[in-house]
């Protein structure tokens, strides 16, 4: 359910449901930055994960791209420990770019930019040696997945590497059965968000969500051109996968 990065598809679906998509929308930012604070979506657990990857690189120059960085709270921390030499964070969100700038002080060559996560990928000739994207490419429909995908394997550098956290689908299971169980979930857990706040957080998972099973996106990286998928971690649907590029 992450919305650091909402695609332009997702803003459309919400938006073509009128004033009530287009109030989801604005507020999606600051109810998911509460959420990921409470740690429903298990973002601790997962960004210790990350953390533990990127030490496995340290004394290491590298660059990262941040696909969908929201605020990035979470991510900063690793990469205080374990500093780029380049971050460059992308976000529709302007607020939450905003908050960026805060949660990345320190860090050498930082660049935010506004904008949609594909696009960037398409207009960019840089190469990276990490891509990292958290709780967003679950906003894209299948065949944009593979695309984001594909263009993450082409900005790549040599011997780089993917980090992916996201939701995913359980093998056979639906999207309707998913967002059902998902929406139960959340109503009987998300015990700290204020009604009306969890009520527009459900109307933007059924509007938007769309994981994909394991299978599915294992098969989708091989397609892209990385030699794998790895499960690094799993709370339930919220997931931390590596992909890999040959050296």
């Amino acid at each position: 359910m992450g919305i650091g990065d909402l695609s332009l598809t997702c803003l459309k679906r919400e938006k073509a449901k009128g004033e009530h998509g287009a109030t989801i929308f604005q507020n999606a930012w600051s109810i998911y930055d509460t959420l990921s604070e409470k740690n429903y979506m298990h973002h601790r657990e997962i960004y210790a994960r990350v953390g533990e990857w990127l030490e496995k690189r340290s004394g290491e120059p590298y660059s990262i791209l941040d696909l969908g960085c929201g605020n990035a709270r979470f991510l900063a921390p690793c990469l205080q420990k374990h500093p780029p030499g380049m971050y460059i964070g992308v976000d529709l969100s302007g607020a939450a770019l905003e908050e960026a700038k805060g949660h990345l002080a320190g860090l050498l060559h930082v660049a935010l930019r506004q904008e949609e996560m594909v696009k960037t990928l398409e207009r960019s000739s840089e190469k990276f040696e990490v891509i990292f994207s958290g709780y967003a490419m679950h906003h894209l429909d299948s065949p944009t997945k593979e695309k984001f995908l594909t263009l993450c394997f082409e900005r790549l550098a040599k011997g780089g590497g993917m980090l992916l956290v996201d939701i995913t689908r359980k093998e056979g299971e639906t999207r309707d059965e998913y967002i059902r169980k998902y929406l139960e979930f959340m109503r009987r857990d998300w015990t700290e968000v204020p009604r009306e706040e969890l009520e527009e957080a459900c109307a933007h998972v059924q509007v938007c969500d769309f994981p994909e099973t394991e299978s599915v996106l294992t098969d989708m990286a091989k397609r892209a051109g990385f030699g794998r998928l790895e499960r690094l971690a799993a709370f339930g649907p919220h997931q931390l996968f590596g992909l890999g590029k040959a050296e």
